[in-house]
């Protein structure tokens, strides 16, 4: 039986809040300078939080084109940019041709597409049911369908890629993004791909969707857009949402030493879990996450003192960024405060679907690079979180080792563990 083949990072797309590419985005976050503002077309609909970070100069029809604007949902716009970036990062495209995102560096029967996302076409369903009830079921959009789909997004990279391996679409809730990543790898491991472009996506800043999320306690009531995601801080009272893409080229490390393609990272590990305890709330002793974070290196086979920085689901709600520390402290013990932590949140919103995708990217940097993103509006951080979170500054770590961890509603975790090439 031949040994599972080692997966690497070849190439990476981020659309995010706090900067569109991957040197805008990292030096956004290490800026750590809050990327939310008052959302004008939430005020004006009464919702009763209007705070969110949206994607900065986002423009479709210059990006993908005015028809395929018209016929896709923002959150496959958003998904389509990213995977073009990553393509063009990994070099698997031609940059001259008419379809530079067009995959001709390898096989495309062997490359496969795997996003995550947690909502789908949200703003497909909020424009298209009120006009529905307006004007009645013969003016349906025959365009409703395929847009809202949540697979629509990895359908799409697909067709604007040529990619025709394997082609999936995880929903994990705010876990998927990452979730994607771990199944993507394993798809490279078992053969079933050279190449998988896997990462999340989403664009659920809805009127009704806030509204619901701010309904459930969920969402941070703090007016001050500059202030109101504050991972970990002793006054934070629940997430900014935000929107966007992570891709990331996985590759098997044979094909991309073939093709002299340039090694970011190693996934080394990855785990999941399941809480089996709430529709919403992580358990007080973030036991589901502590499985996932112990299979992941277990799954590594690497010594956890290794872990140098945890990029961490900090969402910036009271309850799970506790659950999230103590499940760190039950797994590395004293090791826990060696452990350089942050959360990106705090600068970007919570991207839900995109998270842990997006996430995994920034933990790819910080291993690059040594450097670690302040945790943006930490001023006085909860005594309940006994953890090293880094704050106010960028921190030089020299980093062997990096864990990402991701949690979604439903109770759905999952964890990547991350080791230089």
């Amino acid at each position: 039986m031949n040994a599972p083949r080692n997966v690497v990072v070849t190439g990476m797309g981020l659309v995010t809040p706090a900067g569109r590419g991957v040197v805008d985005a990292w030096n956004g976050v290490l800026a750590g300078k809050a990327a939310a503002t008052v959302d004008e077309e939430l005020a004006a609909a009464g919702t009763p939080v209007t705070i969110a970070c949206r994607v900065p100069a986002f423009d479709p029809d210059a990006e993908i084109g005015r028809g395929a604007k018209r016929r896709l949902d923002r959150f496959t716009h958003l998904g389509v940019m990213a995977a073009a970036d990553a393509v063009a990062d990994a070099g698997l495209g031609d940059p001259d041709a008419d379809e530079p995102e067009r995959i001709v560096a390898t096989d495309p029967d062997l490359v496969g597409i795997l996003l995550g996302s947690g909502i789908g076409g949200a703003e497909t369903w909020a424009d298209e049911y009120p006009r529905f009830i307006d004007k009645g079921p013969g003016r349906a959009s025959p365009m409703f369908v395929p847009k809202m789909l949540s697979n629509t997004a990895a359908g799409t990279v697909a067709i604007r890629t040529g990619a025709r391996g394997p082609n999936m679409t995880v929903n994990t809730a705010c876990a998927a993004g990452a979730s994607a990543i771990h199944l993507a790898r394993d798809l490279i491991r078992s053969g079933s791909a050279d190449v998988v472009l896997a990462g999340g996506v989403e664009a659920g800043i809805t009127a009704l969707s806030i509204s619901a999320f701010a309904q459930m306690g969920a969402l941070s009531r703090n007016p001050d857009p500059a202030a109101a995601s504050r991972p970990f801080d002793v006054d934070r009272d629940g997430f900014v949402m935000g929107e966007g893409a992570g891709v990331l080229v996985l590759e098997s490390e044979e094909h991309a030493r073939r093709r002299g393609a340039r090694l970011l990272a190693t996934i080394a590990g990855a785990g999941a879990s399941a809480d089996a305890f709430h529709a919403t709330a992580p358990p007080d002793d973030g036991g589901g996450a502590v499985l996932a974070i112990q299979r992941a290196l277990d799954d590594a086979g690497i010594d956890p003192t290794s872990i140098g920085h945890l990029n961490a689901h900090g969402t910036s709600t009271p309850l799970n960024d506790a659950a999230e520390a103590r499940a760190m402290r039950a797994v590395f013990g004293d090791h826990t405060d060696a452990i350089a932590v942050t959360s990106t949140k705090g600068v970007t919103g919570h991207l839900l679907g995109a998270a842990g995708a997006v996430e995994a990217a920034f933990a790819i940097q910080a291993l690059r690079e040594g450097l670690i993103p302040p945790t943006a509006n930490l001023t006085t951080q909860d005594p309940e979180i006994a953890l090293d979170v880094v704050a106010g500054e960028p921190r030089r770590v020299e980093l062997e080792a990096v864990l990402s961890t991701s949690m979604g509603f439903g109770g759905q975790n999952s964890a990547l563990v991350i080791t230089r090439a």
